[in-house]
């Protein structure tokens, strides 16, 4: 495996602040200070673009996945877009306290300001950084082939890997701000973001990449062939484009090397993390030199229990996101082992919102999905081997955050003080090398379930949905009671109930059963809020969730979702850096 490394603060002072600028998007601002020769700077034509260099390119590319642009306050950019993506959906609240972090609390009442530039500016530097870096490498290839340092192959192979690379940060910029510009290693002067069209230039980096890398990645976790031709079926899929998407998606499944893991669990785990259902993912690792951990899981610190005895022998940090009730709920089957389309919000499951820790409680003892306890820490439930939860002792402020705690971030006490997993010399004990996922194979089977339930194809897409599903009912991975030592025993934890479909009653309850299956399965991993917009479903599905929310969590009161808030605001600061040709979008 490759360790993706940062550049010191000194040089992204000599380096980045420019890129930066023109990312932002003006060129001639560093014009003048671009053409200071730098004491130690390395000219064009002393530097041979062969393939050490250029690797070393696509390494900084590479290197940006994690967002991590600034080790100061990070989760404004957190590449699993647990703000963006989840908060701002009907999956989670963003917990702690009130007025902490207050940007994130208007990003859940849709009071998203574009003045708010630490947070947006913060974000669309960190993406638009990660494009000049793709561009430096493809820029560096393609100087490599004219000067003959490299041959056409490999010039062909490294720009293909720069372009998936610029396509994965410019989709990411698509679908939190709708309106972008495209920058390529070729614009020299500002760009606007009206009236283009990012999906084609996205979908044509997309099939070059196709076009011109192996099947095999370079080394863990680069791109290959396969892992862009799941991405530009996913460009498709957020156009909802089925007719393009159909055939990719189709020769990923059929002809793809990916297949599910044996245990869903293994996705949220640093030790079983590049698997076999990873088709790409941020790779993260702690204890590899960087300061801080600077490489780990850093847009995650916030996100552990607060005070809790969780990755520290002290008190963890800091509180944030927490699930809300809505998702636990969701995760409720009949005696048959289904889902709940219609009815699973009626009832909540059984929480200890207003139970002391020290009071009597007892666990739903309904039937759930055994996904639910994998991603949603739940009193009375093991929390990945760190003891059972207990209640609110574990939350911050339970008034504000609800009674429940995410999971999926946290890795397991037995990986505490592995060098390979926990991070030790970071501050925040949540800082870890589990990966983030950007696409994983259940996506791919679940997308083509889409497509056939919504147009009417063959079995609906039941017999995809009944694949992860039935993946899910491994007894091997349900969460287990514990003993009095804290070991597992063979007992499950709840009333673990779940089955396959086998047949749908037809296209409506495909079409819900579908959309619902890719809530559950994909649950706070940043995609919910992005896959109600990309399916229509926004302005519905979060109007009915806040009227029903509000009555349980006082913060949601007479908060509601306007159409403006399908797309987030450009930062007024890079509007103002392009002296004004990026645009704000309608209603910001």
């Amino acid at each position: 495996m490759i360790k993706i490394l940062k550049f010191s603060k000194t040089k992204r002072i000599l380096i980045v602040i420019c890129i930066l600028l023109q990312i932002g998007v003006v060129f001639q601002s560093c014009k003048d200070e671009l053409e200071i020769p730098l004491q130690g700077q390395l000219s064009e034509d002393v530097i041979v673009f062969d393939s050490g260099w250029v690797s070393s390119q696509l390494t900084a590319a590479y290197g940006m996945l994690d967002l991590n642009v600034s080790t100061s306050d990070p989760w404004r950019s957190d590449p699993s877009h647990w703000i963006y993506g989840e908060v701002a959906s009907d999956n989670a609240y963003k917990g702690s306290d009130p007025g902490d972090q207050p940007i994130i609390d208007n990003v859940e009442a849709y009071r998203a300001l574009s003045t708010e530039n630490s947070y947006y500016g913060f974000l669309w530097n960190a993406i638009f950084e990660g494009v000049a870096r793709s561009n430096e490498a493809i820029r560096g290839a393609q100087t490599g082939l004219e000067n003959g340092d490299l041959t056409a192959a490999e010039s062909a192979q490294f720009v293909a890997e720069g372009r998936f690379l610029r396509a994965h940060y410019h989709f990411e910029a698509k679908k939190i701000w709708g309106k972008i510009p495209y920058i390529d290693e070729t614009v020299t002067e500002s760009q606007t973001n009206e009236n283009i069209d990012s999906w084609a230039l996205i979908e044509a980096d997309f099939q070059f990449a196709i076009d011109n890398l192996p099947e095999t990645s370079r080394f863990v976790g680069a791109a290959n062939s396969w892992a862009a031709k799941a991405y530009i079926a996913k460009a498709h899929m957020y156009q909802l484009d089925y007719a393009s998407a159909t055939p990719v998606l189709d020769d990923v499944i059929n002809a793809g090397p990916y297949s599910l893991t044996a245990k869903y669990s293994d996705n949220f785990n640093a030790a079983t993390k590049n698997s076999s259902e990873s088709i790409f993912a941020v790779q993260h690792t702690v204890d590899d030199g960087a300061s801080q951990d600077d490489n780990g899981t850093w847009g995650q610190a916030l996100n552990f229990p607060n005070g809790a005895p969780v990755g520290t022998t002290g008190g963890a940090c800091c509180g944030f996101f927490q699930p809300s009730q809505n998702l636990v709920n969701a995760y409720k089957t009949d005696a048959a082992g289904l889902p709940l389309l219609d009815t699973f919000n009626d009832v909540d499951v059984t929480n200890d919102d207003g139970i002391a820790s020290d009071a009597a409680f007892t666990p739903y003892t309904g039937e759930l999905d055994p996904r639910l306890d994998w991603k949603v820490g739940r009193r009375g439930i093991d929390f990945n081997g760190w003891g059972i939860m207990p209640g609110q002792s574990w939350i911050r402020n339970p008034a504000n955050g609800g009674p429940y705690l995410q999971k999926i971030s946290v890795f397991r006490e037995s990986q505490f003080e592995d060098a390979t997993i926990d991070a030790p010399s970071a501050w925040a004990p949540a800082v870890s090398a589990i990966n983030t996922n950007v696409i994983r194979f259940a996506e791919i089977l679940l997308w083509r379930a889409e497509i056939m339930a919504a147009m009417g194809q063959g079995d609906l897409g039941v017999s995809l949905v009944d694949r992860v599903r039935m993946r899910a009912t491994n007894m091997e991975d349900f969460v287990r009671e514990v003993d009095a030592d804290g070991m597992p025993t063979a007992t499950p934890a709840a009333n673990y109930v779940i089955s396959t479909y086998g047949t749908f009653t037809g296209q409506d309850q495909a079409i819900r059963a579908v959309a619902h299956e890719y809530r559950i399965e994909t649950a706070l991993e940043g995609h919910r809020f992005f896959d109600l917009v990309r399916r229509g479903e926004a302005t519905n599905v979060l109007t009915s969730y806040l009227t029903e929310e509000s009555t349980k969590r006082t913060h949601l009161g007479g908060v509601s979702f306007a159409p403006r808030s399908v797309v987030y605001p450009i930062a007024q600061s890079v509007i103002d850096v392009s002296g004004g040709v990026i645009k704000q979008n309608d209603g910001y």
